[in-house]
């Protein structure tokens, strides 16, 4: 319920006194019991007709207690998260972390399958996607640099292992503090 539709009935007015009294129309303190918020003249012309401070007629967007329970419910929805679910979908990854490309589409389908669709499973899917976009760029820069076929085996090596090492992290973290140890600051998903 808006301030001003508060301390209109506190008033024992209706819509059409308020309006009368104050010389707004009655459409006018309509929208402002509806939520929009009374401003320069409108606002104060109605704190001058009901005898009120300016500020008693403006409230927040949301109220107090209804951040609170949008909080609430946010951070219930991330703590009944299933952790074992988005450890499967984070160790899916490491069949195919020799292979770049694909190592994002096993973890996707299991999200899908799994319906699990929290945060952490979307993260994971994120960093793997990114992964596969970065991994082939550093291996063909190694080509193109000619440096031999020991370096382009080396690259090979060292891209697997650092996205095996990165899953195997991000599967500790799961299990000990309940979060990624890498992930990105933005969702791909």
């Amino acid at each position: 319920m808006s301030e001003l539709k508060k301390i209109r009935e506190a008033q024992h007015l209706t819509q059409e006194e308020l309006a009368e009294k104050s010389g707004l129309s009655v459409r006018t303190i309509q929208r402002i019991e509806a939520g929009t918020q009374p401003k320069g003249y409108t606002l104060k012309t109605l704190a001058n007709s009901l005898n009120i401070a300016e500020k008693d007629l403006l409230t927040s967007a949301i109220p107090e207690e209804e951040k609170n329970d949008e909080l609430f419910s946010w951070q219930a929805k991330e703590e009944s998260a299933n952790y074992a679910a988005v450890k499967i979908i984070n160790l899916s990854s490491l069949p195919l972390a020799w292979l770049p490309v694909a190592n994002f589409l096993l973890p996707l389908l299991l999200m899908y399958c799994i319906k699990d669709k929290s945060m952490l499973a979307k993260q994971i899917i994120s960093l793997q996607i990114f992964l596969s976009v970065i991994f082939p760029v550093i291996f063909m820069a190694v080509v193109f640099m000619k440096l031999g076929h020991a370096s382009v085996t080396l690259a090979i090596v060292l891209l697997t292992f650092a996205n095996i090492y990165i899953i195997l992290r991000n599967a500790y973290e799961i299990d000990r503090k309940r979060k990624l140890f890498y992930k990105l600051n933005f969702s791909l998903l």
